[in-house]
């Protein structure tokens, strides 16, 4: 029995796609991207000069008819409706009532599997309400849900990010990966060079620090501050996690903290930013101003964590789906078990 890989190559949607990093994790494990749609056009543009795929636009007039059929649907939802740092609208924003367009098209295509990401707030929005609406939609269209919030500094990036994951099944059970809380730390994805303009200029007077010991660990480790210590204005040690790359907020440190470095006060790069939420270095983001860059970033999701969901979810696959080798092909070898009977087994 053999068969051509591509035969056997999963496919996915992206939807809500950001700069892709649903797409950089499933493709990195043999999967085929065959629709991508996203509303920013600034991210339609990273997209496709690093994918080749261009994203279509508003995901709202598209029919489900006219989207490939597919094995998995992956969605970053839009978090800003359940987000402690907005203003918690929920499902009645329009932004929170896109869930339902998720729902929609899994509706008509029924794929294999569902893999969503959100803010770790949707859990507890309106006292879980909302949560128990969006579990029920996705069981009314066949679905068994799944779902835990992760952070993404558990998984060998020194970024302090907790977001709910959810996994949807057709059938089957699902355990979400632990994450080898392997050490890791802010000083790891630093670049040597072209940082300077990063640089927070203040006269010393103007920062108030800890004298606490500074202990390395896979913790967020605020050493000092600046002014009256908010959020934008708190200094973090190297040497432990960074703050939550945001898409949004302003002052000092916006959307990505600041970190005593060399004996400097400075944000992080949009590379060091990429390479906090797990894309390589050979990501492009030409042509993007940094602020954009940054937005980009804190939407979207930590590749190394959407790896491992999917990576987990190879035994709910078929056979067929599951096996690869290196030449194109799986191949089956009888085994004789000494049956009387001549059953034979393939692995």
């Amino acid at each position: 029995m053999r068969a051509k890989t591509k035969d056997r190559q999963l496919k996915f949607i992206d939807l809500f796609s950001g700069i892709g990093g649903f797409h950089l994790a499933l493709e990195g494990q043999g999967h085929q991207c065959v629709f991508a749609s996203e509303i920013d056009k600034y991210a339609r543009v990273i997209y496709e000069n690093n994918f080749g795929l261009k994203p279509h636009g508003d995901i709202k007039p598209i029919k489900a008819e006219d989207i490939p059929a597919h094995d998995i649907l992956c969605a970053g939802f839009p978090c800003q409706p359940f987000s402690i740092a907005g203003k918690q609208a929920g499902l009645i924003d329009t932004r929170g009532s896109l869930f339902l367009e998720i729902v929609r098209i899994a509706k008509y295509h029924q794929p294999k599997m569902l893999l969503l990401e959100n803010v770790a707030n949707l859990q507890r929005h309106d006292g879980g309400r909302t949560f128990e609406i969006i579990k029920n939609e996705l069981q009314n269209i066949g679905y068994q849900v799944y779902h835990k919030i992760l952070n993404s500094g558990d998984f060998g990036t020194p970024q302090q990010r907790k977001r709910i994951y959810i996994v949807c099944l057709r059938a089957g059970s699902y355990t979400f990966p632990a994450g080898d809380q392997r050490p890791c730390c802010v000083r790891d994805i630093l670049e040597a060079e072209g940082t300077s303009s990063h640089v927070i200029n203040k006269p010393p007077e103007a920062w108030v620090w800890r004298n606490d010991p500074v202990i390395p660990r896979n913790k967020l480790i605020r050493i000092g501050h600046c002014g009256k210590g908010s959020q934008a204005e708190r200094v973090y040690s190297p040497l432990g996690h960074s703050a939550t790359l945001c898409a949004l907020g302003g002052g000092m440190g916006a959307k990505t903290g600041l970190y005593l470095i060399d004996s400097q006060v400075r944000k992080l790069s949009p590379r060091e930013a990429a390479r906090l939420q797990g894309y390589p270095d050979t990501f492009d983001f030409s042509g993007q101003s940094d602020a954009q860059t940054y937005k980009q970033l804190g939407n979207s999701v930590t590749v190394p964590v959407i790896s491992a969901i999917a990576s987990a979810l190879s035994p709910y696959l078929s056979l067929a789906d599951r096996l690869r080798d290196y030449d194109g092909y799986y191949e089956c070898e009888e085994v004789d078990t000494g049956s009387p009977k001549g059953e034979e087994i393939y692995e």
